[in-house]
């Protein structure tokens, strides 16, 4: 029983778009950036000074983790100060209020 060229066609193109899907996520999960030589940030330092003064600082934490997860930065101070960091402010709900504190 020989393989098909059309089958051999079918698989490897299907391992093409599996490749891009991978390579696409490992993009997407370093904030945009191919490069994974980019430094990270020590981002439960960072939360903890940011929510430091918070009514809910354990909730507070959790939700600036992601954020900085996602964008490599935290914006500083307690409150506000989001043009130091776009992406940390471009995160919003689903409805479209700031996700990140």
């Amino acid at each position: 029983m020989a393989i098909s060229k059309d089958l051999i066609a079918s698989i490897f193109l299907l391992c093409l778009v599996l490749v891009h899907q991978v390579e696409s996520q490992r993009i997407l999960s370093n904030g945009g950036v191919a490069s994974s030589n980019i430094p990270r940030i020590n981002c439960g330092g960072a939360c903890a000074a940011r929510c430091g003064l918070s009514k809910r600082p354990n909730l507070c934490q959790r939700i600036c983790g992601t954020c900085c997860f996602r964008c490599n930065c935290v914006p500083p101070g307690t409150y506000g100060n989001f043009a130091a960091c776009p992406c940390y402010a471009s995160l919003t709900t689903r409805n479209n209020k700031r996700k990140c504190p």
